[in-house]
């Protein structure tokens, strides 16, 4: 234990670090094991304990003879309509509430860069909620939204306060379209704490890059990450026979 923080969660952290500033080798390959016990100076079994978690929760995957990689955004339809979590938990006759965990501002990693296209040095506002649906909670949403579109978007309560709703009604934004990516994951650390569930549950992980109408033009205006507890909510798709 450093800190009595886990050895194998510091290189969990390092690891999502190198991810985001997409400090990987060819393909998205990341160190190997060995390489990562010279690197960080700590067992195998600690190495194989944070890659696993990440495999887990959806960051890595492993190849058998070649390395682990990481996981890439490869889905491009829409899976949901683009609604709040507080919308649809009401649509489906429950009462909604959320708890605010985390509100902070800073710099923008590579992933982000790439994904709300900005420039380096450019900041993003961090917004970590826990969703509930009569007072059970049912995902854990961390999302990021672009500071040079939405100025004193930190003076805002988003423990009480909707995004959509403050950036439609506060800076005129016309929500438009939205890239989401689905996959079935398992709950580790945080993400099983917060959504009161055994570690090594499956969870459904939502990521997404929203666009808007901003000042004119379409920009992407927010990327987050849901993590949405399987055995409470259900998810479905229209399809319209032509």
């Amino acid at each position: 234990m450093i800190g009595m923080v886990p050895k194998y969660y510091l290189v969990k952290q390092k690891i999502v670090e190198m991810i985001n500033n997409e400090e990987t080798g060819p393909e998205g390959m990341i160190p190997s094991e060995r390489e990562l016990m010279a690197i960080f100076g700590i067992s195998r079994i600690t190495v194989k304990k944070a890659i696993d978690e990440l495999v887990n929760e959806g960051y890595l995957y492993r190849i058998q003879g070649k390395g682990t990689f990481v996981k890439k955004d490869t889905l491009d339809q829409d899976l949901v309509s683009i609604t709040s979590c507080t919308q649809d938990i009401i649509r489906l006759g429950m009462t909604p509430s959320k708890q605010l965990i985390t509100a902070e501002i800073i710099e923008a990693d590579k992933n982000r860069m790439r994904k709300l296209q900005l420039c380096q040095g450019d900041r993003v506002y961090k917004v970590k909620r826990v969703y509930y649906a009569n007072k059970e909670p049912i995902n854990l949403t961390t999302t990021y939204l672009p500071c040079k579109l939405f100025p004193f978007i930190d003076s805002y309560d988003f423990g009480v306060e909707s995004v959509y709703n403050i950036l439609e009604t506060k800076y005129s934004t016309r929500i438009t379209k939205a890239t989401r990516t689905i996959e079935a994951v398992l709950a580790v650390d945080e993400v099983a704490r917060e959504l009161r569930i055994k570690e090594g549950d499956p969870i459904l992980l939502f990521r997404a890059v929203t666009h808007g109408i901003v000042n004119g033009r379409e920009v992407p205006i927010e990327t987050f990450k849901s993590f949405y507890r399987s055995d409470k909510f259900k998810f479905y798709i229209n399809q319209i026979h032509e």
